[in-house]
């Protein structure tokens, strides 16, 4: 069984960068054909995907934050990092790293995800 485990501050001042870790075992974060992703849901709206790291390391973000979002690997460490820059009070979510499983549309295709963790942009 694959797990996945958020970890990263809980506050972020605005205007500085949000930095978050996937770690994950049970499973490479190489292996085809996997896309390790991530996934928010700011207070009373509902989830919003940000964007992935393949299982090649290519990646893709969504067009409303591809400016502001990096995600990386440690491939060494089976950790993928989502890193968004310039943050406002707006970026206050529940972030959830998750693995999609590619070619399986809807929430089949995310069967394993992270428990969550609260950031909140705040001075």
């Amino acid at each position: 069984q694959v797990q996945l485990q958020e970890s990263g501050p809980g506050l972020v001042k605005p205007s500085q960068t949000l930095s978050l870790t996937c770690t994950v075992s049970g499973g490479s974060i190489t292996t085809n054909y996997y896309y390790w992703s991530w996934i928010r849901q700011p207070p009373g709206k509902g989830l919003e995907w940000i964007g992935y790291i393949a299982y090649s390391g290519s990646t893709y973000y969504s067009p409303s934050l591809k400016s502001r979002t990096s995600i990386s690997r440690d491939t060494s460490k089976n950790q993928f990092t989502l890193q968004l820059s310039s943050v406002t009070p707006e970026d206050t979510a529940v972030y959830y790293c998750a693995r999609y499983e590619g070619g399986i549309k809807g929430a089949r295709g995310y069967p394993s995800w992270g428990q969550g963790t609260q950031v909140t942009v705040s001075s």
